[in-house]
């Protein structure tokens, strides 16, 4: 008989319905212990529908489950923090929905912790999945631009009427079947958000350039635009790097509800330039030295793998695995910035991180 290892998941709503439950209760490797969320009509159909063992309002009785390896938090972006903390304090593996936590000194002390346990943290950052990224990392990590210079990343999402507080209507790279709708104050009441499209999305393509790149923000200057909503819609970020370089970060929330995200990240240094173009699927190297690449990829490469994270993650909690494809300081490093660029908005001023 196959040796199950438990897996807790507190903040059982839209997303995690729709792509983390779907992905471990196919795994033969994995129980599903116990779930956490408001709610004791919504917490008893979560529960009957996945087959977990125990379901309760209270996250610390969640973390309290006898032989629990991993939690997966799901919860509103203001309750990572607090959630992925004491599950980590406890010695378990986390996979903590971005963004990561909403303010920079949390993220530290996540990633701090989890080092200080010995165990791993998660951010579930699905492109980090697709063969074209991780290639991409594997020759960034080779040094195929030679030392960075600059760097340019641009991402845009259907996701307005989202951050507006209306019926979610994008049909355009969302979850799988949606058990439950996404509550609308999650995402758009700025106290229960912490913020907008920056916090909701760019922290997926910030967390991508931290991780292919390995830099890290040291000074923010941002512009954000709220046109039709209490969040922000729009942002638009200058960036200093520890050790020299610089770099642009723009985000919109306002392709049309049919069409897939975009995704756009260019990376230059002393010895050439990548393009890493995630929705037309293309990863391309141009260099000084004419040792150019171009790799061939199929039309859909570039789509999310949303079940990536939550399957590397039971690899890790069942020790197939020790590799993290969505390390916590990428998201922490993503945090970093976006919190620099909130405090920039409110200052007028180049903030430091």
């Amino acid at each position: 008989m196959t040796e199950k290892f438990k897996i807790g998941l507190i903040g059982a709503g839209w997303w995690a319905t729709a792509n983390h439950l779907p992905v471990l209760v196919e795994r033969d490797d994995i129980e599903l212990a116990s779930v956490c969320r408001l709610g004791a009509d919504e917490l008893q159909q979560v529960k009957d529908k996945f087959g977990f063992t125990h379901a309760t309002e209270n996250f610390e009785e969640l973390l309290d489950t006898p032989d629990l390896k991993g939690v997966v938090v799901a919860s509103p972006h203001t309750l990572h923090y607090e959630h992925a903390l004491a599950a980590l304090r406890k010695g378990l593996h986390v996979l903590c929905e971005k963004p990561l936590t909403t303010k920079a000194n949390e993220a530290r002390e996540l990633v701090e912790e989890a080092e200080r346990q010995g165990v791993e943290l998660m951010v579930p950052y699905g492109w980090h999945y697709g063969e074209f990224i991780q290639e991409a990392k594997r020759r960034m990590d080779e040094g195929a631009v030679g030392e960075i210079e600059f760097v340019m990343c641009h991402m845009a999402s259907p996701v307005r009427s989202l951050l507006e507080g209306k019926q979610f209507l994008s049909t355009g790279g969302g979850a799988g079947d949606n058990m439950f709708a996404p509550a609308a104050d999650t995402w758009a009441d700025p106290v229960i958000a912490g913020g907008g499209y920056a916090l909701a999305q760019m922290s997926h393509s910030a967390g991508l350039a931290y991780w292919l790149t390995g830099l890290r923000a040291e000074t923010v200057s941002a512009l954000t635009s709220s046109p039709t909503s209490k969040v922000e819609l729009y942002d638009s970020f200058s960036v200093r790097f520890a050790g020299g370089a610089i770099g642009s970060f723009s985000g919109a929330g306002a392709l049309p509800d049919n069409q897939q995200f975009q995704l756009d990240v260019r990376i230059f240094g002393s010895e050439g330039v990548m393009t890493i173009d995630v929705d037309r699927a293309r990863l391309e190297v141009l260099r000084h030295d004419g040792n150019n690449f171009d790799m061939d990829l199929a039309r859909d490469a570039g789509e999310y793998f949303g079940g990536g994270p939550t399957a590397n993650f039971a690899d890790i909690v069942s020790g197939k695995s020790s590799t993290n494809w969505a390390p916590g300081w990428a998201g922490m490093r993503a945090t970093e910035m976006i919190d620099a660029a909130y405090r920039s908005v409110e200052s007028g001023r180049s903030a430091s991180v």
